[in-house]
C-alpha cells in the first residue's frame, strides 16, 4: 500500500488540527471496529500541495456516521490567524466523477497517534477527476495546481476521466468538455516547461 508524503509546504498545524479533529471522531463514534476515511477536496490538495487550505474536510466513510455539529478544532496556522478545521456534513461525492477504483486505489495517510482509523487520500489523478462534474473557477485551478507539482499530466487525467465517465449518473457531455478543457490546460502547461527546460540546455 503506498503511503503519501505530505507536501514540505503543507502548514504543520493544518495537520495537526487534522490529526485532532480525526481523534475527536473516533472518540464520538465509540465503535470497537476500525473506520476507513477516504479524503478529497482541499484537504487532500493541501496535503499534496501546500495550497489551498480550507476549513471544511471533504471526506466519506466506510460505514454511516453520525458526525456531531459542534466536532471542530481551532488552531493558528502559520500566519498566526485563528481558524477551524471541521468535516463537511453535507459532502457527497454520489454526483462527482470518480472512477469506480478511486477508493481501492487510494494511498494511505501515515498518521502518528491515530488508532481506530484508516486513512486514506484519492490519488492525484482520482482527486483531479473528482472536480471535473462542477469544474468551476477553484477546481480549475485545483487541477492545474497538481500539474504544476508534476503529480498528473494531461494524458493520466483523460484515461481516468474517460474511464469514469460511464459511471457518471449526471449528464456526461458538460463533463466531456471540462475534461477537454482540463486536460487542455495542463498541455499548455506542459509544452511551456518542455520550452523552458530546452532554453536552459541551449545556455549551457
Amino acid at each position: 500500500m503506498r503511503e503519501l508524503r505530505i507536501s514540505k509546504r503543507a502548514d504543520p498545524a493544518y495537520v495537526e488540527a487534522f490529526r485532532t479533529l480525526v481523534r475527536r471522531l473516533l472518540r464520538s463514534a465509540g465503535s470497537k471496529e476500525p473506520i476507513a476515511m477516504y479524503l478529497a477536496g482541499g484537504a487532500a490538495m493541501h496535503l499534496y500541495t501546500g495550497a489551498r487550505m480550507t476549513d471544511d474536510v471533504d471526506a466519506v466513510f466506510n460505514r454511516k456516521l453520525l458526525l456531531p455539529a459542534d466536532l471542530v478544532v481551532i488552531y493558528r496556522d502559520a500566519e498566526g490567524k485563528a481558524r477551524s478545521v471541521f468535516f463537511d456534513v453535507n459532502y457527497n461525492e454520489t454526483y462527482a466523477l470518480l472512477h469506480e477504483d478511486a477508493h481501492q486505489d487510494a494511498v494511505r495517510l501515515p498518521l502518528k497517534g491515530i488508532r481506530g482509523a484508516r486513512i486514506f487520500v484519492l490519488r492525484p489523478v482520482d482527486l483531479a477527476v473528482s472536480k471535473l462534474a462542477r469544474f468551476a473557477d477553484i477546481d480549475r485551478e485545483d487541477i492545474l495546481e497538481l500539474a504544476r507539482n508534476r503529480l498528473i499530466t494531461a494524458r493520466s487525467l483523460r484515461e481516468r476521466a474517460e474511464a469514469a465517465l460511464p459511471y457518471y449518473v449526471g449528464n456526461p457531455i458538460p463533463v466531456q468538455t471540462s475534461i477537454d478543457i482540463a486536460c487542455s490546460d495542463i498541455e499548455s502547461l506542459e509544452r511551456a516547461g518542455k520550452r523552458g527546460r530546452k532554453r536552459n540546455r541551449e545556455r549551457r
